[in-house]
C-alpha cells in the first residue's frame, strides 16, 4: 500500500526571522548583553548580574561581582567571531539570540562556569548547566548573591515611591500638599486620572 503524506508549512511572522542567523565580532556590554557586528544582542535563556551588582563573600564582605562577571566574559569572548540565531526581541529592542563561538553555545559555557544563571522565566535550556555549576561550587555559586531578576526588581522604585509629596485640590480650589509624616499624608489618595 502506498502512503502519501503532505507536510504543511505555516509561516508565522517572527518565526521566519528566527531562522536567519548573523555573524560578527563580539563587543561585550555586560555578561549577557553583547554587540555582535553592530547588533545589540541579549543572550537567550540566561541572566547575569548587573554591572553595579555586589555579592557577599564567605566573611560577609561585599565585592563587585557584576563587574567581575563582565570582566570574565570579556576575557573569553571580546573580539571573537560569533554566530547568533535570533529567538525573539525584548522590550528594550534587543535581539534575543542563541550565540556560538567555534560551534560552542556561549550561554551554556557562561552558566556552567557560574557566571550567570539559567533564566527559567524564558527558557529551561540552561538549567542543567546551572546545576553543574552549583554542584561544582563554581563562580557565583561560591558567594551569596541576589539573583539578577530580583536585584533589578528591588532597584525599581514602586509607584508610590516615585513622588513622595502628595497633593490635592480642595472643593474651594485650594491646592494642598502633604509630605510624609504630616497628619493627612496617609489618608490622601492620588488619582492619576484626575491629574
Amino acid at each position: 500500500m502506498l502512503r502519501i503524506c503532505f507536510i504543511f508549512v505555516l509561516l508565522v511572522p517572527g518565526l521566519a526571522h528566527a531562522a536567519e542567523q548573523f555573524t560578527g565580532r563580539v563587543d561585550v556590554v555586560d555578561a549577557d548583553t553583547w554587540h555582535v557586528g553592530g547588533v545589540r544582542v541579549r543572550l537567550h535563556g540566561i541572566d547575569a548580574p548587573e554591572l553595579d551588582q555586589t555579592c557577599q563573600d564567605s566573611d560577609g564582605s561585599n565585592w563587585p561581582c557584576g563587574a567581575w562577571v563582565t570582566h570574565m566574559v570579556q576575557n573569553q569572548f571580546q573580539g571573537r567571531m560569533t554566530t547568533c540565531v535570533p529567538v525573539d526581541r525584548d522590550r528594550y529592542g534587543r535581539i534575543v539570540a542563541r550565540c556560538s563561538v567555534e560551534h560552542e553555545d556561549v550561554a551554556a559555557r557562561i552558566v556552567e562556569q557560574g557566571l550567570a544563571f539559567a533564566y527559567r522565566k524564558y527558557s529551561d535550556a540552561y538549567a542543567g548547566a546551572e546545576r553543574v555549576a552549583r554542584i561544582g561550587n563554581r563562580g557565583l555559586h561560591k558567594t551569596q548573591i541576589q539573583v539578577p531578576w530580583v536585584h533589578r526588581a528591588r532597584k525599581k522604585p514602586k509607584s508610590s515611591e516615585t513622588c513622595l509629596i502628595k497633593g490635592n485640590v480642595s472643593s474651594k480650589g485650594e491646592r494642598i500638599f502633604h509630605e510624609p509624616g504630616q497628619r493627612y499624608y496617609a489618608k490622601t489618595r492620588i488619582s492619576a486620572a484626575r491629574g
